[in-house]
């Protein structure tokens, strides 16, 4: 059995893949495959359900809705219908032997670090675009609203961005600037105040050959960067924007840090 939740949460036997209907006992699943290993008590399962509004009969309903999962687990490949143990410190998915989609993705992520840290920026580049593979959409598709889930959803967002940096880092250094060119103004569109999107950008145009556009870019971050928080552009930003316009030589070999 496999459990997968960067994005639409699904289950997976053998060749069967497995959906839930039903968004809180979806919510209840992903809750108890964040925590896996742990119990989570029925408190917690209210606030992921309802946050701060729980109906009067908040109690029972997460039972009904344990009991409806046990009963999916056990369509979906749990025979003996044991995967949600019971207990007075709660509730706790049992997963001998299961696959995680987040585990292979974290997995992923450091081996993608430690070869970048030994230089081997293609089986380091093989890695990040793994992990990056894994993501197939936010978690439960945007609607995780819980202490549990949101703060998972966005531990899974950052490692995302970061595998973005990183893959871009190593086709820096694999010499493959041009390549990243269309996804880096991408990027910094759709996340405008990450500030090292455009600092690689930068970079990228200038070694090919389009100092102007580079300058261009700097002008952009330090626009939106005035204008939606009042600061200027971060230091490396700045030494970078000078590099550029003094024709620094070292910037035919510079690798961020």
């Amino acid at each position: 059995m496999r459990f997968e939740i960067l994005g639409s949460l699904r289950v997976i036997d053998g060749s069967r893949q497995f959906t839930l209907s039903a968004p809180k006992i979806e919510t209840v699943l992903a809750a108890l495959l964040v925590e896996s290993g742990r119990f989570v008590n029925k408190d917690q399962l209210i606030g992921e359900l309802w946050v701060s509004n729980p109906p009067r009969r908040a109690s029972a309903t997460v039972h009904v809705y344990i009991s409806q999962l046990r009963k999916f687990l056990v369509s979906a490949g749990d025979i003996e219908g044991r995967a949600i143990v019971t207990k007075p410190a709660g509730y706790l998915l049992k997963t001998d032997g299961a696959g995680f989609d987040f585990q292979d993705f974290h997995e992923a992520v450091r081996r993608g670090h430690a070869h970048h840290q030994a230089a081997a920026y293609e089986a380091a580049l093989a890695a990040f675009e793994r992990a990056l593979s894994l993501v197939r959409g936010q978690v439960l598709d945007g609607f995780a609203e819980g202490p549990i889930l949101n703060s998972f959803a966005a531990w899974v967002e950052e490692e995302s961005l970061q595998c973005l940096e990183m893959s871009v880092e190593a086709r820096l250094a694999l010499g493959r600037h041009r390549e990243v060119i269309g996804l880096l103004y991408g990027l910094t569109s759709e996340y405008p105040l990450r500030e090292s999107f455009y600092r690689q950008l930068m970079l990228v145009l200038y070694r090919s050959e389009r100092q102007v556009e580079a300058l261009e870019v700097y002008r952009t971050a330090q626009r939106v960067l005035r204008a939606e928080l009042g600061l200027e552009p971060c230091r490396a930003l700045r030494q970078l924007h000078r590099a550029i316009l003094a024709s620094d030589r070292d910037l035919d070999v510079l690798m961020a840090s």
